[in-house]
């Protein structure tokens, strides 16, 4: 399948023997996991246990592979972690400035997980222990991080599950703040969502996520090297370039026994952006083969297409009622476009299945043009999933209803007791 060009932003150099040293770990590690992945048939054929490709603006699937069923996300955990650094950030709690003091359980992971070697007492920055996380998926500095927030790593933990039941993950169940712990679990489709959400509020992570080198200290022989091998600024690194794919610039990798070989990944061509989350598939190299297959899918099949345009009549002379105004009734139109995700040369149909107007749909004058009266609900069936995706607009008023005068209220209201006066005398007979 042709991919289209994308954009880059830099190619470092990266030091051949550290990129040789993971190639070899993943021959390894491959032949020792390999009898172990579940692979959930699917049509694409996509060698993972689940599996999930979404829209990443409105949350659309455009592919699922046991997507709703929790397994362990092994380091796949650290997006809910930068997450919550990002939000502390944001509230001005936090600055990437701020120093952060290494404790002893930070000091203390064990030896065969990803680390940068912290000593208890070690002294660094957010902004370095956060680009040690989103780049070489360093424990230690996770738990550095996680205790400076939530004091503990446990204390850190329960902000996890709280955020995570606040936003609707239902399936999420957090018990560190790293992964490494099997009874940490979250669905693919749940983690996708939450995907999009990091992404939408902190578009910032995307600066983190795509550096495909950082030298965390001074002192250090070789920079650390983003784990992420589908990063589109490695298609001019020979050991990697089989991997680069157009547009991919996040997000995170994981690996623990239980949870396989894990990879949320990201991807923009155009105007269209994907979230992607494979889980449990046999290798390193096979997380991102996979993870490819689904955005090969995705940006050859689906393109975006306006359904409904905005400013578009909902319904036949749909109005609601003006209260002392010039005219007694305005149309109503909708605020914005409804645009979906669409297999390409197809004429999707969307049907309105919920129209709710405010104030019992009866307003008072003056009413500016574009003042939000009510809702529309379009409903579209996805041909392939049997899904359906529904999108709520606002509905607004089409023109400006100017205040009447009282000579003319006076008039309407002597009408009106007129016309109920005649009414009134025809009942009697």
């Amino acid at each position: 399948m042709k991919r289209k060009k994308g954009r880059v932003r830099f190619v470092p150099t990266i030091c051949a023997t550290v990129i040789a040293m993971m190639l070899t770990t993943n021959l390894g590690s491959h032949a020792a996991h390999a009898d172990k992945v579940e692979v959930t048939p699917n049509p694409l054929g996509v060698e993972a246990r689940s599996a999930i490709l979404i829209d990443a603006d409105t949350g659309q699937i455009l592919y699922a592979v046991n997507a709703d069923k929790a397994y362990p996300p092994a380091s796949m955990t650290k997006l809910m972690t930068e997450y919550l650094v990002l939000e502390e950030i944001t509230a001005k709690r936090l600055s990437l400035t701020d120093m952060v003091t290494a404790s002893k359980e930070a000091a203390s992971i064990p030896p065969d997980g990803s680390q940068i070697y912290l000593a208890e007492g070690d002294q660094h920055s957010v902004k370095d222990l956060y680009m040690a996380m989103a780049v070489q998926s360093a424990n230690d500095a996770t738990i550095a991080l996680a205790d400076r927030i939530g004091g503990t790593e446990q204390g850190f933990v329960e902000k996890m599950n709280e955020t995570a039941k606040a936003l609707g993950l239902n399936s999420a169940h957090f018990t560190s703040a790293t992964g490494l712990a099997d009874d940490t679990v979250i669905s693919a489709s749940d983690l996708a969502r939450f995907a999009s959400i990091l992404i939408k509020k902190h578009p910032e992570f995307l600066e983190f996520s795509s550096t495909p080198s950082y030298k965390f200290r001074e002192r250090d022989k070789t920079a650390m090297v983003n784990l992420n091998w589908m990063l589109e600024t490695n298609k001019s690194i020979p050991n990697f370039k089989q991997f680069a794919y157009p547009g991919v610039d996040g997000m995170k990798t994981g690996y623990i026994g239980s949870a396989g070989y894990c990879f949320t990944g990201t991807a923009k061509q155009g105007d269209l952006r994907l979230i992607s989350v494979v889980m449990d598939t046999a290798s390193k190299s096979s997380r991102f083969v996979q993870t490819a297959k689904l955005f090969d899918y995705g940006f050859d099949n689906f393109e975006k297409k306006t359904i409904v345009a905005p400013k578009s009549v909902v319904e036949s002379n749909k109005t609601v009622k003006i209260k002392k105004g010039t005219s007694k009734q305005v149309p109503i139109v909708t605020a914005s476009d409804v645009t979906l995700l669409v297999k390409k040369n197809t004429t999707p149909t969307v049907t309105v299945n919920n129209v709710k107007l405010k104030s019992d749909g009866e307003l008072v004058a003056p009413i500016a043009s574009g003042t939000v009266v009510g809702t529309a609900t379009y409903s579209y069936k996805d041909p392939d999933t049997g899904k359906t995706l529904d999108k709520t607009v606002n509905l607004v008023t089409s023109e400006d209803v100017k205040k009447a005068s009282w000579w003319r209220l006076m008039f309407r209201g002597l009408g009106g007791f007129i016309s109920s006066l005649f009414k009134g005398i025809v009942d009697l007979f």
